[in-house]
């Protein structure tokens, strides 16, 4: 498979041809054999453990510094910490941690917050002898004595659903495998439905009803989705009067709806799919209240009587479209409404009275921060609930008075130690992009270091699926902050931190925007002194990992080391693929590789196709053998054809978490290995050693 090594030299991967077929010609791959779906071929087992091994042995000099960083994380953390609790149905539902704990206990109050406490579920009980677990979401029924619940133990987002009597504690038999997380209750509290996922695509396709006690071979049919460019999933209205069956992609939306106490659930079309129509229903009052973007790219939130959803001249604004402002999201209050809304680039909460009136704004006083709705889940109250958070503030949650304006601080995320705000400054900037275009960018770094060109740099960039990076604050970047790091988010288009222009402007045949705004944020803050040209250091996961892959090929010099997550690198070969888990849905943000266009440009900034015989920066790449998102082959072949061409000296190092999908590991703590791995790294490649 493999020339033999020491463990202080690289493993290299076997070149093996083989010819990819496309419609638009053919290309050779000679590392495709590294793809194994069943994730069981001793070859591709064993070269990914050599790597595993080599990343180590490349690391052991610095293993004593990543011990004490995870240290430092870790004892920032409250280990005994809970959640907000937040009322539903007459419970206060909350999560807490036991010390040393790796996963939440899920509990509730009845009634008040001095009752006794049932705990729902304890996350360390069930995830006894899992490599991996995850909570996918809960459920409680009507009647508040039946749990839904749904979890994963493999990664692979492929969710189990089973059932807890909350009375007695007891398991009930019934288990329905190859889920997706989303469930709803009927209203008689008998029968849930769920979302049942492909075999090989890992996409939901079907819907079906389970009625408790009854076997899982009998469930009902109740929709079959056939357009793959969606996602399927189940939900409800705020109210609980209706359940929604919903098909998302990236630019459509169709939705079906029935009522919660029909026993026979007969659910009607909504509004047909129409590419490029997002459309997200809820319903208040004999009427629905709907966040559209038709006619209105930034969306806008109109009102129609149910039943008359499908005429369009019925629809009546309740929230016009604005060019300088986007809706995000919404929440329904018997009194008013509210909205999150990005404007600026910042995220925001906005009043908006039912009865008419002026609307207000839930104020802040940093330059860059996020707000954003809370856990709102009863109709009749003058509170909302939302989160605050900026780069130099901890998760806060607030409860706003709408009737008298008072906001009250209800927790702060706690950070142990010796941190202070005060101690560190945000600020937010615009970087002028090549063609012109305002990037804005969102900067933290601890107080007392000079804008003189000294300082290591990490910049962070996503900018796809129109997700938009927040400037959120972080306890364990405290570590590079308190080392003299500046940290920088770059938001580039494909992100949506600019309205839907931002992110069509970064997507599709647009895509190479991404790429040169996050080169010319680079270059921006360079100039103006944030960074020492020779240690800027970028990060990115995921779609990210196609961004630092295609700014590693067009502008290696620019940095010192990459660290890239689940990267996305073998885009054109992946998206000609239709087996693979979320291709299909992907078309509206890529492309589709079988038309000629949208081939040869993916094939312009493909990562993987695009390697060359060049100088790169020190790369640190990490991926998860059970992936559904982004295959762990990908992330593979590109580091075996970097480590053929590349023409440089800098290390290459390669991290498989073999028990892990695409969110790395699950238990609390865990996690933080792998930031403490991926620090360590940064710190010594800018030359800082304690």
């Amino acid at each position: 498979m493999q020339k033999e090594t020491g463990i202080s030299t690289p493993p290299i991967a076997e070149a093996r041809p083989h010819v990819v077929v496309s419609p638009n010609g053919s290309r050779t791959d000679d590392y495709f054999w590294l793809r194994d779906d069943t994730r069981s071929n001793p070859q591709v087992l064993a070269y990914l453990e050599e790597e595993n091994a080599y990343a180590s042995a490349m690391l052991a000099h610095v293993k004593p510094l990543e011990d004490t960083i995870y240290g430092e994380i870790v004892g920032r953390i409250k280990q005994d910490d809970s959640s907000v609790p937040y009322r539903k149905r007459g419970f206060w539902y909350y999560t807490r941690y036991q010390e040393g704990g790796e996963y939440p206990l899920y509990a509730r109050r009845k009634g008040s917050l001095d009752t006794a406490e049932q705990v729902m579920l304890d996350g360390n009980e069930l995830a006894t002898g899992a490599d991996f677990f995850e909570i996918g979401s809960m459920a409680v029924a009507p009647g508040e004595r039946l749990l839904a619940y749904t979890e994963d133990r493999i990664g692979r987002r492929q969710y189990t659903l089973r059932f807890r009597n909350l009375d007695t504690g007891e398991m009930l038999p019934d288990a329905i495998g190859q889920v997706d997380p989303s469930v709803v209750w009927t209203a008689d509290g008998h029968s849930v439905l769920y979302a049942e996922k492909h075999p090989e695509t890992l996409l939901p396709y079907r819907v079906r009803r389970h009625v408790l006690g009854t076997p899982v071979s009998a469930d009902t049919l109740v929709y079959e989705l056939k357009d793959l460019s969606l996602y399927l999933s189940v939900d409800h209205t705020k109210d609980e009067r209706y359940l929604l069956i919903v098909g998302s992609g990236h630019d459509a939306t169709e939705v079906r709806y029935a009522r919660a106490a029909d026993p026979g659930l007969e659910f009607r079309l909504m509004l047909a799919k129409e590419d490029g129509h997002e459309y997200y229903p809820d319903h208040f009052d004999g009427r629905w209240i709907i966040r559209s973007n038709w006619q209105a790219p930034n969306f806008r939130v109109v009102e129609v009587p149910v039943g008359s959803e499908g005429d369009r001249g019925a629809w009546r604004d309740v929230i016009p479209h604005r060019g300088d402002a986007s809706v995000e999201d919404l929440s329904v209050f018997t009194r008013f409404m509210a909205v999150n809304e990005r404007s600026g680039g910042l995220l925001k909460v906005r009043i908006h009275p039912w009865a008419g009136g002026e609307e207000t704004f839930i104020s802040s006083d940093e330059p860059t921060f996020v707000a954003e709705l809370g856990a709102n889940f009863e109709l009749e109250t003058d509170l909302v609930r939302y989160t605050y958070t900026s780069l130099t503030t901890p998760r806060s949650t607030y409860d706003h008075d709408v009737r008298s304006g008072r906001k009250t601080l209800l927790k702060r995320e706690p950070v142990l130690g010796r941190f202070d705000p005060a101690d560190y400054a945000t600020e937010y900037r615009w970087a002028t992009a090549r063609d012109g275009a305002q990037v804005p960018v969102s900067i933290v770094y601890r107080k007392g270091i000079r804008p003189d060109g000294s300082a290591p740099l990490l910049q962070y960039g996503y900018g796809a699926y129109g997700l938009s990076m927040d400037p959120v604050f972080s306890s364990a970047r405290l570590s590079l902050l308190d080392r003299g790091f500046v940290y920088a988010i770059a938001h580039v288009r494909g992100g949506q931190e600019m309205g839907r222009r931002w992110y069509e402007g970064g997507k599709l045949l647009n895509k190479w925007n991404s790429f040169t705004d996050f080169i010319d944020v680079t270059r921006f803050l360079v100039r103006e002194g944030y960074a020492d040209p020779e240690r800027v250091f970028a990060s990115g996961g995921s779609a990210g990992g196609l961004l630092m892959g295609a700014v590693a090929n067009a502008a290696p010099g620019d940095y010192r080391g990459i660290v890239t997550h689940v990267p996305f690198v073998d885009v054109v070969t992946s998206m000609l693929d239709e087996d693979l888990p979320l291709t299909t849905l992907e078309y509206v943000e890529w492309g589709d590789p079988r038309r000629e266009a949208c081939y040869r440009y993916m094939l312009s900034y493909s990562p993987y196709d695009n390697v060359s015989a060049q100088a790169y920066p020190a790369m640190l790449v990490i991926t998860g053998l059970w992936d559904s998102q982004v295959q762990y082959f990908e992330p593979a072949k590109w580091v075996a054809k970097l480590r053929r061409l590349k023409t440089d000296g800098n290390p290459l190092l390669f991290r498989t978490n073999m028990e892990a999908g695409h969110g790395g590991k699950s238990g609390r703590f865990q996690r933080y290995r792998e930031v403490a791995e991926e620090y360590v790294f940064l710190l010594a490649q800018s030359g800082i050693t304690v």
